[in-house]
């Protein structure tokens, strides 16, 4: 396929070498920034860099957007598109609705989004193998979807136009606030006196996800899931000397994890009773 690309950043030239990579030709990129014009230099070396309409009528075959989500409509509706093109969409949160535009001229619409974390380094084109895609795409056009993912080295999971935004804010979840709460740790650690933080929570935290993904709600330890009412408020009663910024966001995942203990039975509701009071008041005295 003759292919272009729209927003050569993290997500766009990554995709974009890998499609090449998988013998397509990428013939033309933008990217306003120094650090596009890097990537379009470092992984799309043979294709030309224009501005986003001229990617947009050179691309005859695929033209893939890779832009910022609260961009996407704005950028869509000021494009020249061909029939029979294909479009196709990385954001996760939007679906084929953005596309009318594009649709409308005869183009075919495509959401396309890698269930992973771009980086901006070489790491990322090595950890696209195995990558899950998030695809909605009209019937007539899952076929080519398929193709196109199998040659990303991914597979494909089907998202129903409704559903975008809940598989978007999963990922998020999951992915976009786990940097923050590992950081939380490590600044809390260093806090403590721990010199080299990454080296106490690397073993720990790779051990918890693994068990997480393999074990599901039955991996919780820890004071909460045993109904430590004392240790909690303790842990509440440092941070708050130390870090008041953090106890919000303690106390919140520490009540969202009692209730996953209680209703996979790991946390007895009468166990929880005085962790939850403390929850409620984080200020509460320590043994009271």
């Amino acid at each position: 396929m003759i292919v272009g690309v729209i927003g050569a950043g993290r997500v766009g030239a990554t995709l974009g070498a890998a499609l090449a990579r998988a013998g397509h030709t990428v013939v033309a990129a933008s990217g306003s920034s120094p650090v596009s014009v890097a990537h379009i230099a470092r992984l799309l070396p043979g294709a030309a860099h224009l501005p986003p309409a001229e990617v947009a009528r050179a691309a005859t075959d695929l033209l893939l957007v890779a832009v910022p989500d609260d961009a996407l409509a704005a950028l869509v509706a000021s494009l020249p598109f061909q029939p029979g093109q294909v479009v196709a969409h990385t954001s996760g949160a939007h679906g084929l609705a953005v596309l009318e535009p594009a649709a409308a001229l005869g183009a075919r619409p495509l959401a396309l989004h890698p269930a992973m974390t771009f980086a901006g380094t070489g790491d990322d084109l090595s950890r696209l193998p195995g990558t899950a895609y998030g695809v909605t795409a009209p019937t007539e056009l899952r076929p080519l979807a398929t193709r196109l993912v199998a040659d990303l080295g991914g597979t494909p999971e089907w998202i129903a136009e409704a559903d975008r935004p809940l598989y978007h804010a999963a990922l998020a979840q999951g992915a976009n606030h786990l940097v923050t709460l590992v950081n939380e740790a490590a600044d809390r650690l260093r806090d403590a006196g721990v010199v080299r933080a990454e080296t106490v929570l690397g073993p720990l935290l790779r051990a918890a996800l693994d068990n997480a993904l393999r074990h599901g709600d039955a991996a919780l330890t820890g004071p909460v899931s045993r109904g430590d009412a004392g240790t909690v408020a303790r842990h509440l009663e440092r941070l708050t000397a130390v870090a008041p910024d953090s106890v919000p966001a303690y106390v919140a995942m520490a009540r969202r994890t009692a209730d996953r203990a209680i209703a996979a039975g790991r946390l007895r509701p009468v166990d929880a009773e005085r962790l939850l009071d403390v929850l409620a008041n984080p200020r509460q005295e320590v043994g009271a």
